[in-house]
């Protein structure tokens, strides 16, 4: 044997913590990556196999599942509907004291929230795994049986299986919210028996961008959208005649009707559209008047509301109900967010503002011209041979949009979101394109603020659209200003933490210029976006930390100081998100927290916190974090560690590509910027350090660390962001860092039979020697190693300045436990490269050598190069006995066999090993709460 067993969980956590104990006696001496070694020798001597690196790597999975159920858990408490009845009775009681119909009425009718279910790609678990961890966390039941028999089999992700996911999510917050009505409803009854029936509840509104954002996708057709608008169209006149059928048995059968012509009109359009007689067919179908058709549910409401007045309390309960759902969602599961990029627009725009090229669309002229532009238009008709002719993006968002409202759903309003919008003249333009097309007072515009430039002048940009005539008018007219916020991006740019109390910063700004420009009677209704992990907007301390983190009670203050009614909106992101409604319990708990907590609350009178007044301090503070994080971002030993696997650490997670793509000799010089920030956040998780949460922040107090750390202890802004740090930080390794940089050096592998106890795979390790000569990794994770460790003991320093608030009780298993698995991963990709210099010399064919498939393997493009090694050995021929010939033939003989051992021997292990790194994958990013 070589060394202690390892043939259990228990096994490898012992021995890790023995190995830690080393460390002490070498500080160099790397516990992740010996393990890893002990786990490969064992691996390659027999002791161990394949199966049974499987049966660790299940019981780590099952065990990260659990963590991922009794976080949830953790945060929503209580989740049984009981307790959080009595919850929401408390919260409504406080608001009816003193017997006030019309205080408690305007209260309830307020949403507590907007809640956007966004298509991102965090699909990580598989279906059977968010059912086992959504089932676990409503019980209450962790046991192994409940969550563990999940099969690992991960699902197809495709743009409808998104879409299918985000309504099943929007279908639950709907149910509960009929659950939270019901309640206000019986509750009015009993205090206001006379007047309670003209109360409009409306605790939460949902929406979804599922299918209409077009940003950075050329796979979504306007057809798509349409076809999904119609979907949900159908679903949700189906589930409002379902909750009918008793209470209102003619208005239900008038809804079925509309529901089933409705369903009629998805498989139109979900039919082959590239004929103009198809399209034409499907279109005038959908536009023809129809005595079941239904494009509006104001009338139906009405009808409602009047038979509820003379109905017995039950009856007008369930009659309300549906009222109040159609009010919130209208003839669809919710309102829909279009998406478009700023350039896109700016090309539209460009044909009519400057057809010759030779203006600058950020200048003075331009605007002006704009401002003509906009006064002069006019509205013109349209419809669907228009859309289908329309060779502009943006052009066709708006096409599409006037298509739905026009004939789909004339009462739901539909959000225009565009990124990467820094210039005036953009908003303008697309608020010429609504006019154009006779949607404006339909269609939100709202500019998204996400980029270092975006979030460095974006005080400015608000300042000069808020000030435009044009832009006010339209304001009034909506009854609000929109923009939205960007925490992922802006996280992977500038860091989590500068980039909250920058996009704070820009809120706050918000308030100031609508006071400017005499807008403090419209709403402000701002759109954070995050997603579920710490490093992209998501705090993991409690429910009250999400909440606040993307717009803390200082930004909400802003607003009521001034007046400004605001209209707070959060994103649920892709299959992590959608987990927080992934059951009718969880759902009710998540809606719940929020009517207890609404997002808009804040106390006006409260003093201003110290991290606001002591701003010598605290933006020195924000603006050290953030250099050290710009440091990282444009350095290329950051760009170069993070990129050393390319994606292949990760899963697919969505049906979005997660970067462009590129070739074998583009991979050593990967950009950042070619990797869209929720993967480059997945990699840092594992790698094991969430350097754009925690890096800069030990730095930042380097030189007043006292002062500092007096700040932080004192400003209830400062704890939060130092929760924040904490937690993340029990949860980060160096040593992991540096283990995955160990793996290409070529000392090691040299070294590593030297001993003279491993020869059989001695001329594969000098293979793998040699090969790695000339590679840089391993002195880039070093380096990497050392500017993350140098910070990382002054946020040490920092640490033991301030109280720990709410230690994890389980902080230090968690970490052996990510340690563990990284240890496994580290075993199977030795595993795999020594397999993959094993296999027998080949030709080399379309171009790609030996050596170009090795560096498949060693960047992760797995399949990339299996693919390659299938080509070059495959097992699959023709057979001679399948000719009918007359000649006959000795050969193939005995000696020409196949290439089946190779398979067996090389091909079939390396498949085996990157499978299951990829469920190691899974199981580290549970630990981390999230992926990406």
């Amino acid at each position: 044997m070589t060394g202690a067993a390892l043939t259990t969980v228990d096994d490898l956590d012992r021995r890790l913590q023995e190995l830690h104990v080393l460390t002490a006696q070498t500080p160099l001496y790397n516990p992740v990556f010996q393990l890893g070694l002990e786990l490969s020798r064992q691996l390659e001597n027999g002791e161990m196999g394949l199966d049974q690196i499987e049966a660790l790597v299940a019981e780590m999975e099952c065990e990260g599942l659990r963590a991922r159920a009794a976080r949830l858990d953790r945060l929503l408490a209580p989740i049984a509907p009981a307790e959080n009845e009595k919850r929401l009775d408390a919260a409504a009681d406080a608001t009816a004291a003193g017997d006030d119909f019309t205080a408690f009425a305007v209260r309830w009718q307020r949403p507590a929230a907007h809640v956007v279910f966004t298509g991102h790609p965090t699909f990580l678990l598989s279906t059977a795994q968010t059912e086992a961890v959504t089932h676990a966390a409503s019980t209450g039941d962790h046991s192994e049986a409940t969550v563990c028999a999940a099969s690992p089999d991960r699902d197809t992700i495709t743009l409808d299986y998104e879409h299918g996911k985000a309504m099943e999510a929007i279908a639950r917050g709907q149910k509960a919210r009929d659950r939270i009505n019901e309640r206000l409803f019986d509750i009015a009854a009993a205090r206001w028996p006379k007047r309670w029936k003209g109360l409009n509840p409306m605790p939460a509104r949902f929406a979804s961008w599922v299918g209409y954002d077009m940003d950075g996708r050329t796979d979504i057709g306007w057809s798509t959208s349409i076809r999904y608008r119609l979907e949900e169209k159908a679903e949700r006149l189906a589930r409002y005649a379902e909750s009918l059928a008793q209470a209102a048995p003619e208005i239900s059968q008038q809804l079925a009707r509309a529901a089933a012509l409705t369903q009629d009109m998805v498989s139109r359009f979900a039919a082959d559209l590239s004929s103009p007689e198809a399209l034409s067919e499907a279109a005038n179908a959908l536009t023809a008047e129809h005595p079941d058709r239904l494009v509006s549910l104001e009338g139906v409401i009405a009808r409602l509301e009047e038979e509820a007045r003379h109905a017995d309390q039950d009856q007008a309960r369930t009659l309300l109900v549906a009222a109040a759902a159609m009010r919130a969602d209208g003839l669809g599961m919710g309102w829909i967010h279009f998406r478009v990029n700023a350039s896109q627009l700016q090309n539209a725009i460009r044909l009519r503002i400057d057809p010759e090229g030779k203006l600058n669309l950020a200048s003075q002229a331009a605007l002006a011209r704009m401002r003509e532009l906009l006064a002069e238009v006019t509205p013109l008709k349209s419809n669907f041979a228009a859309l289908a002719i329309e060779n502009s993006t943006a052009v066709r968002q708006f096409l599409a949009m006037a298509q739905i409202l026009g004939h789909i759903d004339a009462d739901a309003p539909i959000r225009m979101l565009v990124a990467e919008c820094e210039e005036p003249t953009t908003i303008l333009a697309a608020l010429y394109f609504a006019r154009m097309f006779g949607i404006d007072e339909k269609v939100d515009v709202s500019p998204l603020f996400e980029t270092e430039t975006a979030l460095e002048h974006g005080g400015r940009f608000l300042d000069a659209v808020l000030a435009e005539p044009a832009y006010r008018d339209y304001a009034h007219k909506r009854g609000r200003v929109s923009i939205q916020t960007g925490f992922s991006d802006a996280g992977r740019f500038v860091g989590q933490v500068p980039a909250a109390l920058a996009i704070e910063r820009l809120q706050g700004r918000l308030s100031e210029a609508m006071v400017a420009n005499g807008l403090t009677d419209v709403s402000a209704l701002i759109f954070n976006t995050h997603g579920e992990s710490m490093g992209r907007g998501a705090h993991p301390s409690s429910l009250k930390d999400r909440f606040q983190w993307p717009m803390s009670p200082w930004a909400r203050r802003r607003f009521l100081r001034a007046g400004i009614r605001l209209e707070p909106e959060v994103s649920f992101q892709g299959g992590d998100g959608y987990l927080w409604f992934g059951s009718d319990e969880l759902a009710l708990a998540t809606l719940t927290r929020m009517a207890e907590m609404p997002l808009w609350g804040a106390d006006a009178d409260a003093p201003t916190d110290l991290f606001y007044r002591r701003t010598d301090l605290s933006l020195d503070f924000y603006r050290a974090i953030r250099g050290v994080q710009h440091e990282h971002l444009e350095s290329s030993t950051y760009s170069r560690a993070i990129t050393a696997f390319g994606l292949g650490l990760l899963n697919d997670t969505g049906s979005r590509k997660s970067r462009r793509q590129s070739d074998l000799a583009s991979d050593r010089s990967m950009s950042l910027r070619q990797i869209r920030a929720i993967p480059h956040n997945a990699i840092l998780q594992q790698l094991g350090y969430p350097v754009n949460v925690i890096a800069g922040i030990g730095t930042a107090s380097d030189g007043n660390r006292e002062e500092v750390a007096a700040l932080l202890r004192e400003s209830e802004r400062g704890q939060q962001l130092m929760r924040l740090a904490r937690h993340a930080n029990a949860l980060a390794s160096i040593k992991t860092v540096a283990a995955y940089g160990e793996l290409f050096n070529s000392a090691y592998w040299a070294s590593r039979p030297y001993r003279g106890d491993e020869q059989h795979i001695a001329d594969a390790c000098l293979k793998l020697a040699e090969y790695l000569t000339k590679d840089d990794r391993t002195g880039v994770y070093r380096r990497l190693a050392s500017r993350l460790r140098v910070d990382a003991m002054k946020l040490h320093f920092l640490l033991d300045l301030l109280p720990d608030e709410a230690p994890l009780p389980d902080r230090e298993h968690t970490r052996r436990s990510l340690g563990v698995l990284q240890s496994l991963r580290i075993a199977l990709f030795k595993h795999m490269f020594l397999r993959a210099v094993m296999v027998p010399q080949f030709s080399r064919a379309n171009d790609i050598s030996r050596d170009d498939v090795l560096e498949m393997f060693f960047t992760l493009r797995v399949e990339d190069g299996l693919g390659q090694l299938r080509r070059a050995f495959p097992t699959s021929f023709p057979s001679i006995d399948d000719f009918k010939v007359d000649k006959p033939s000795d050969y193939p003989d005995s000696s020409a066999t196949g290439y089946a051992q190779i398979h067996r021997e090389f091909i079939d292990p390396i498949a085996r090993c990157y499978a299951l790194s990829l469920r190691i994958t899974t199981a580290l990013a549970n630990e981390f709460g999230a992926h990406g």
